[in-house]
């Protein structure tokens, strides 16, 4: 980790720690979400074709029904009859959970309401992983897999299928932002014990990847 992120993930840190009523939840509100509007979009072929990963982001935020759609594609429900979801799991024991990190806090998406909970009233995407812009994309995603979730098996089980599942759930947001024309990248440089700590995990919860969206920077 370069000398800069680190210091700059420990004052977050700091401040969340020595400020702790400046991070709760109650001061934010639920986001519900429009309707995803699930008609249009690019040929999947000319998709897969400009998919990229980008590291370079505009600090415009996003318009709440392209956030709205963004995580249905990612891992929203398709089949409301029996709650499945556009991305895959294990069983289908959805144990994937995914937070939404904004300028104005810590968000689960919940997709069964199509709505974004309230987790934490803090800016923390500099903590989110240790690149530089991290910092000012308008949205840091966080796959989290809960054990809970996973039945039996070994805890190494368990970290082999989560991570394919989130492989799922991320791809769908890369073939999202090349058809919206938004940048996007997959991210594993994480201080996962920290980031893990200032979101307040439970030890059955596991940070798999992180994923940042935004426009591009022109």
């Amino acid at each position: 980790m370069k000398k800069a992120s680190f210091l700059t993930v420990r004052i977050v840190l700091t401040a969340l720690i020595i400020f702790p009523t400046l991070t709760s939840a109650q001061e934010l509100k639920q986001i519900k979400l429009p309707k995803p509007q699930t008609n249009g979009g690019r040929p999947l072929m000319q998709v897969l074709k400009d998919r990229k990963s980008s590291r370079q982001y505009s600090s415009e935020k996003l318009p709440l029904q392209v956030l709205s759609n963004m995580l249905w594609a990612a891992w929203g429900v398709n089949r409301p009859d029996s709650g499945k979801r556009t991305a895959p799991s294990s069983n289908n024991r959805q144990e994937i959970d995914v937070y939404v990190s904004m300028a104005d806090g810590l968000y689960l998406y919940d997709a069964k309401a199509h709505v974004l909970e309230p987790v934490l009233a803090k800016d923390i995407r500099a903590v989110t992983g240790t690149q530089s812009f991290v910092k000012d994309a308008p949205v840091n995603l966080i796959f989290v897999a809960d054990y809970s979730k996973m039945g039996g098996g070994t805890d190494a089980q368990k970290e082999v299928t989560s991570a394919v599942d989130t492989g799922f759930i991320s791809q769908n947001v890369c073939l999202f932002c090349a058809s919206e024309g938004l940048a996007t990248v997959m991210r594993g440089m994480i201080d996962m014990p920290v980031l893990s700590k200032v979101m307040k995990l439970r030890p059955d919860q596991k940070i798999v990847l992180a994923q940042t969206v935004g426009y591009p920077k022109k």
